[in-house]
C-alpha cells in the first residue's frame, strides 16, 4: 500500500476515534449530571433519580433559531480581526481566554477517572458569592481529588502555552468536548431539531459560500480543533483537523436521546439504549461520509451538512419504525412550568 495513503488513514482514522469517544462518555456523564443513576439490582439494571439532579445548562427554542445567527457574527467578527490585526496578538488573547476554561474541562474531566480511587477523601469548604448573583450565598465544596486534578490540568495547560503541541492540543480539546456533552442539554427533541436544522445551513453557507470559516479554522491557534499530522515523522507537520462544534453539537443530540432511553425506562423496566446506540452509529457513518467526501475532493467540508441529516434522520427513522413519533416528538427535559 502506498505510503502516503498509509498516512492519511491513520490521520483520518484518529480524528475519527477522537471524535466519536468523547460523545460516548459525555453522553453517558450526562446521566448523572441530570441526576439520572445507573444502578445494577441483581441481574437487572435500572434508573434511579437523585435530587442533586438537574444542574445541566437548558437552551430555550428561542436560543435554539438564535444560535446560527449569534454564532454567524461571532464567527465574522473574528474573520475581520484576523483580517486588520496581527494573528499573533489575536491567538495570544483568545489561547489564554480558552486556555482558562480548558483547564478546568480537563480537570473535571480527570476528576471522573481518578475519583473511584480514593473513595475517602478530606473535603473543604469556602464562602463564595456569585457576582451576577449577589443575594445568594453558598459554599464552593473540594477535596483532594479535585487538587490533583487541577493540579495536572494545570501543567497541561501550561506546557501547551508554551509549546503548542498538538497531542496537548488534543487532549484540552477532548475535555471540552466531554464536559461541553455532560453539563449542556438541548432541552428536548424539537429543541434539538431547531438548532441543527439551523447549523445545517450555517456550516454550507460559511464553508462553501465563504472563504470564513476556512480561514477562521486555520488562523485560530487555540485548543477548539483536533489535530492529527498527515505525515507524523515529517520535518513540517501538516494536519487533518475537526472542529469541536462537529462533536459537541451532534453530542448534545446523541446525549439527549440517550436520556430519552433512560426516561422510557420509566425506572423499572431494563434500561435499553435503543435511540442511543442507532443515533450513535448514524453519527459514526455521518462523520465516515464526511472524511470520505472531503478526502475524494480534497477541500474543506462542512461537517454537519452530513452529520445533522445522519443524526436526525436516523432518530426519526427508528420512531417511525417503532411507531413512537409522538412519543419523541413531545420528549422535553424541561421543568412544567407551576400554575399560579
Amino acid at each position: 500500500m502506498d505510503s502516503e495513503l498509509v498516512n492519511q488513514l491513520t490521520a483520518y482514522t484518529a480524528i475519527f476515534s477522537m471524535a466519536i469517544i468523547p460523545i460516548w462518555i459525555g453522553s453517558h456523564l450526562s446521566l448523572s449530571v441530570r441526576g439520572m443513576k445507573v444502578v445494577r439490582k441483581g441481574k437487572v439494571v435500572v434508573m434511579e433519580e437523585s435530587k442533586d439532579g438537574n444542574k445541566m445548562e437548558s437552551m430555550s427554542s428561542e436560543d435554539a433559531w438564535k444560535f446560527p445567527f449569534i454564532g454567524s457574527g461571532v464567527l465574522f467578527g473574528l474573520y475581520l480581526l484576523f483580517k486588520i490585526f496581527s494573528k499573533e496578538y489575536i491567538n495570544l488573547l483568545l489561547t489564554a481566554y480558552f486556555l482558562l476554561f480548558g483547564v478546568l474541562a480537563v480537570s473535571a474531566t480527570i476528576k471522573n477517572f481518578v475519583e473511584p480511587l480514593f473513595p475517602k477523601q478530606k473535603l473543604y469548604k469556602l464562602p463564595f458569592t456569585p457576582f451576577w448573583r449577589s443575594k445568594e450565598e453558598g459554599d464552593i465544596e473540594f477535596g483532594n481529588v479535585d487538587i490533583l486534578c487541577l493540579i495536572l490540568a494545570a501543567i497541561i495547560g501550561g506546557f501547551y502555552s508554551f509549546t503548542k503541541n498538538w497531542i496537548l492540543n488534543n487532549i484540552i480539546g477532548l475535555a471540552f468536548s466531554v464536559q461541553g456533552i455532560a453539563l449542556l442539554s438541548l432541552s428536548s427533541y424539537k429543541i434539538a431539531s431547531i438548532l441543527l436544522g439551523g447549523l445545517f445551513f450555517y456550516d454550507i453557507f460559511w464553508v462553501f459560500g465563504t472563504d470564513v470559516m476556512v480561514t477562521v479554522a486555520k488562523s485560530f491557534d487555540a485548543p477548539i480543533k483536533l489535530l492529527f499530522p498527515k505525515q507524523i515523522f515529517a520535518d513540517h507537520l501538516e494536519f487533518s483537523m475537526l472542529g469541536l462544534g462537529d462533536i459537541v453539537i451532534p453530542g448534545l443530540f446523541v446525549a439527549l436521546l440517550l436520556r430519552f432511553d433512560a426516561k422510557r425506562s420509566n425506572n423499572t423496566a431494563s434500561f435499553s439504549k435503543t435511540y442511543f446506540y442507532f443515533c450513535y452509529l448514524s453519527y459514526f457513518l455521518g462523520l465516515m461520509t464526511t472524511i470520505l467526501v472531503m478526502h475524494t475532493f480534497k477541500a474543506a467540508q462542512p461537517a454537519l451538512l452530513y452529520l445533522v441529516p445522519a443524526c436526525l434522520g436516523g432518530s426519526f427513522l427508528l420512531a417511525v419504525i417503532r411507531g413512537e413519533v409522538s412519543l419523541l416528538l413531545s420528549y422535553s427535559e424541561e421543568a412544567p412550568q407551576k400554575q399560579e
